[in-house]
């Protein structure tokens, strides 16, 4: 089982790469947002690997984060997604984008990936609503965010970053600690109000990422 390749960028394709590693090329399927990210030809590059072994073939996909990854495999959880629709979701999405929406309901922001009609965007939003890629829930980084805790009784948007991001997955305190710092940086001081829920949730996302 292959996890992680690091090579020389061979080639670029429509929807792959082609990574040489010592003489070895592998091709490995990417979302767009990937690709349009690679290195020159000829340069390294570090891609997290998913392996699908099928009777008749071996295929590749490739990311730049483990997080990436694991959403890639969250996604195909869902009924009526696959590996091409995963992809699509994350060529269209970052995974905190792809959180936030998920985390707000917003299924008009997933149905803008290719292949994704109303009803998978649906199942989408409501099958993964409560998870997350389970390393990023206890990232000890969010622990030790300074600044105060949101109340999460607090009718703001604030709390509703929170309670958005505890149904993600993550526990109430890295949650509340993250969002009190994406508000200073918004705002400069942690009780404003000024920043509505879903630009908290992307920029709390952000600091939760390992």
């Amino acid at each position: 089982m292959i996890a992680k390749l690091t090579g020389r960028v061979d080639s670029i394709g429509d929807d792959f790469v082609v990574v040489d590693v010592h003489g070895v090329g592998y091709l490995v399927h990417c979302a767009d947002r990937t690709l349009g990210e690679l290195p020159g030809i000829g340069e390294t590059v570090v891609l997290a690997i998913e392996t699908h072994v099928r009777e008749d073939q071996i295929r590749l996909f490739g990311f730049f984060s483990a997080v990436e990854r694991e959403w890639f495999r969250l996604l195909q959880t869902v009924q009526g997604v696959g590996a091409k629709v995963a992809l699509a979701v994350l060529s269209t999405l970052k995974p905190a984008d792809l959180a936030t929406a998920i985390a707000m309901r917003d299924k008009a922001s997933i149905t803008r990936a290719p292949g994704v009609g109303p009803k998978v965007a649906e199942r989408i939003v409501t099958e993964l609503k409560d998870k997350a890629p389970p390393f990023t829930a206890a990232d000890p980084r969010a622990g030790r965010l300074p600044g105060a805790a949101v109340d999460v009784r607090a009718p703001r948007p604030a709390a509703d970053a929170v309670s958005a991001l505890v149904n993600l997955g993550y526990p109430e305190a890295q949650a509340s600690a993250a969002v009190a710092a994406a508000v200073r940086k918004i705002t400069g001081q942690a009780g404003d109000e000024a920043a509505d829920a879903a630009r908290l949730i992307r920029l709390s996302l952000k600091e939760l990422a390992p």
